[in-house]
């Protein structure tokens, strides 16, 4: 008996979905190199301010220039890139632990657990996400846990859904019912038969997760209710540099650029993901 139908989503590789895969990768890879290299070794501390140096244009010393405080730009674009990269990660981990264990016992059971989750998911959807994070995060404190949490939340929905229609569509194939009539317990088969080949519908809107939540992570920051000071974020330095826009327009340039890489990334990939399995399923 063939216990799933399990599609591999490199078995089906096209030129097109090559160079989304290219592009994607060469994008995001350029802000996790950073993120990788803050970990060891920044130019300067991300915090330490020089007087002296206070709107330094890119120079030898200084290739991003400095801000208003004399801080090292490139250095705190390399230590925000870590907090972009572990908020996202972190955030699009939990909204998805929680669609997994609430959507997929939507689509088998149906009926009132089906009913209640959709109730409780529409109602989060049915605010904008962004104004329903900012008030958990207003209500709660603004940290890095609770922006994360917060973020989660208004994400599980979309990762509910997903698991819901997709375990609809699997619980009817003739495996699942084969292995229903030889006794396969529900939670084996939601965890064991059905689970896996939710895998490549959850794939693209995970990578799309990421890139809607770095986003919504950097509004909250430029509104002050995101990553505080003095840690360096994408979504702050862009706030603080709008007074310097005239004078100082490496201090948008910079942070803005590393933030299109990391989002355009993550979008290119997800575009690669969606034609290598829309071309794999018509094999």
């Amino acid at each position: 008996m063939s216990r799933s139908r399990k599609t591999n989503p490199t078995a089906y590789r096209s030129p097109e979905a090559s160079a989304f895969y290219t592009v994607g990768f060469i994008l995001l890879g350029i802000v996790i190199a950073a993120f990788l290299v803050s970990l060891f070794w920044t130019p300067y501390a991300p915090d330490a301010t020089d007087a002296a140096s206070k709107l330094m244009a890119p120079c030898a010393s200084h290739p991003f220039g400095t801000d208003n405080f004399g801080r090292d730009v490139l250095s705190r674009i390399m230590a925000a890139s870590k907090y972009t990269i572990f908020i996202s990660v972190a955030g699009v981990f939990f909204a998805l632990l929680l669609g997994i264990i609430s959507g997929i016992p939507a689509g088998y059971y149906g009926g009132i657990t089906d009913r209640a989750v959709m109730l409780l998911g529409n109602s989060i959807m049915c605010f904008p996400g962004i104004l329903l994070a900012l008030v958990a995060v207003a209500v709660f404190g603004a940290s890095v846990t609770n922006v994360i949490f917060a973020l989660g939340l208004v994400f599980a929905p979309t990762f509910a859904r997903v698991c819901r229609t997709g375990t609809m569509e699997i619980k009817e194939l003739d495996y699942i019912t084969h292995a229903r009539v030889m006794g396969v317990g529900p939670v084996r088969l939601m965890t064991s038969h059905i689970f896996p080949n939710l895998i490549p519908q959850l794939l693209p809107a995970t990578v799309i997760g990421l890139a809607n939540m770095t986003l919504f992570e950097s509004g909250m920051s430029y509104l002050g209710l995101g990553v505080q000071p003095p840690d360096a974020s994408f979504g702050k330095m862009l706030a603080d540099a709008q007074a310097y826009i005239t004078v100082a327009p490496w201090l948008i340039v910079f942070p803005a650029l590393m933030l299109i890489f990391y989002i355009l990334g993550l979008y290119f990939i997800s575009e690669g993901l969606r034609v290598t399995l829309a071309k794999g399923a018509k094999r």
